[in-house]
């Protein structure tokens, strides 16, 4: 079963929610929570970290990342891969897709009753579907072309 959202959440709840999922309790997953379960959002480890950071938290690059990792195998998060450079966290884990702006960099969700998936490909032996994604890039349109402009020109 998929939680709801959780946050915005006080540290209790917080120490509740991390020991539901089976995640050890520290300052630093707290605060790391913290940042990521104040509202939904998609963040990347940068972000993160720098959120923390401006909360007096002390935590290293590489305990946010870990623990970004520990709340992905564990449920609380997803993963949104929008290319091997850019990875947002995405605090919404029931199913959905999203729609990322290149000009913007900004990440949105779209409802998965919005999107119809058909003709997936047969699966080796051995394996199941974990899930799909789709990511939907976008970029501002060219402006239209004044009068006796050529296309490509």
């Amino acid at each position: 079963m998929v939680e709801e959202f959780p946050g915005p959440l006080d540290s209790a709840a917080l120490t509740a929610l991390l020991r539901r999922h089976d995640i050890g309790v520290t300052r630093q997953r707290i605060a790391v929570a913290q940042v990521l379960f104040e509202r939904r959002q998609h963040l990347c480890a940068e972000a993160v970290l720098a959120r923390a950071r401006a909360r007096n938290a002390r935590v290293s690059r590489a305990t946010v990342y870990n623990t970004l990792k520990l709340f992905v195998d564990h449920g609380l998060l997803s993963e949104v891969i929008v290319d091997p450079s850019r990875i947002f966290f995405d605090t919404e884990i029931r199913p959905h897709y999203h729609v990322f702006d290149a000009s913007t960099g900004k990440l949105a969700d779209i409802p998965a009753e919005g999107i119809e998936v058909k003709g997936l490909p047969p699966l080796p032996a051995g394996t199941l579907i974990d899930r799909v994604d789709i990511v939907i890039r976008t970029r501002p349109a060219p402006r239209e072309a004044g009068p006796g402009a050529v296309a490509g020109a």
